[in-house]
């Protein structure tokens, strides 16, 4: 497939990459972000692809944000069965049907974070239950903690993900993953989603998710997210996220984690924020068993039922107290 480029340096995954995929039925939604000056011509704004499905008066919006290397087909089985809420799921910048930057210096953490707020702030969301995992929770947690902003978020699930500021200890399972991840020139995409999935996957869900990258030239954002991690103090996010606890650890709001029991990339980062997070005293949390890094494909209805239900045991108007 030819490279389709909106301006020097930014790529538009071709539409026809995306006919028919399995179990995505869902319409298209659009919004242009801003543009840091450096990306492309700098003047070109990046087109950012979001769901936006379920049940638009709802006063309850449920913001689902993915990962590395995924995109918001991820989500694909929990849409249906929250449609009582408005249900939201982005495609990161450089990932799913949203434009590619072809530069892997023009993805920053904090870009990524801008895009998100302003993704939030345009749409002006607000009553959020974050539901977050990997990188959506490196971007959607700094966000709760964030002044301004962070008022927009009723309560957060964070899955499989936390918040590192580079000075406590890595993970063996995220050191293998940086080692592997920083020697690639291109990813076969589908492959790392099923190396961290338990279940087995059709050979359709695994080309849903090679699907945004026709070629190695669209896969710069998931070739150098691993690196973007803070995993040493003078990371130039650590103090972001330092400063981003410093709110989270009075986050009285409704807060829960649902980490799944095979993942040896985030084990143990559930405890930390269960101990640091007020409003993580007197959940539900919940560890759901066979189920790897990508929770989400192996037990989605699962995890859709200790959402609903987090939600109904915190009424808006408590959680928001």
């Amino acid at each position: 497939m030819s490279l389709r480029s909106i301006s020097s340096g930014i790529l538009r995954t071709p539409n026809s990459a995306f006919v028919n995929l399995l179990d995505y039925p869902f319409q298209p939604n659009y919004i242009d972000l801003s543009n840091p000056g450096s990306i492309g011509d700098g003047k070109t704004k990046l087109r950012l692809h979001y769901l936006d499905e379920g049940n638009q008066s709802s006063p309850e919006t449920i913001l689902l944000l993915h990962g590395e290397p995924s995109w918001s087909y991820l989500y694909r089985h929990f849409i249906p069965k929250l449609k009582q809420y408005r249900v939201i799921a982005v495609d990161l910048i450089g990932f799913g049907k949203s434009d590619k930057p072809t530069n892997k210096n023009d993805y920053t953490y904090q870009r990524h974070v801008n895009w998100i707020r302003e993704f939030i702030e345009n749409l002006n969301l607000n009553n959020i239950t974050l539901f977050c995992q990997d990188w959506g929770s490196l971007i959607g947690l700094q966000l709760v903690g964030t002044n301004g902003v962070g008022d927009r978020f009723a309560r957060v699930v964070a899955a499989n993900g936390g918040l590192p500021t580079g000075d406590g200890k890595i993970s063996k399972g995220f050191i293998q993953w940086l080692d592997f991840a920083s020697q690639q020139t291109e990813m076969d995409v589908g492959r790392v989603i099923k190396s961290g999935v338990v279940k087995d996957m059709k050979q359709e869900e695994i080309d849903a998710y090679n699907a945004p990258f026709p070629n190695e030239q669209y896969q710069a954002g998931a070739l150098v997210f691993p690196l973007l991690v803070p995993i040493t103090p003078e990371n130039p996010s650590s103090e972001y996220n330092r400063q981003a606890w410093k709110n989270l650890k009075n986050f009285n709001r409704p807060f829960l984690t649902l980490f799944s029991d095979s993942d040896p990339i985030t084990a143990g980062l559930d405890k930390i924020l269960q101990s640091m997070i007020p409003g993580a005293k007197n959940q539900s949390h919940t560890t759901i068993t066979d189920a790897g890094h990508f929770l989400q494909e192996d037990k989605p209805h699962e995890i859709v039922e200790h959402l609903i239900k987090f939600i109904k045991d915190n009424p808006l108007i408590l959680a928001r107290l």
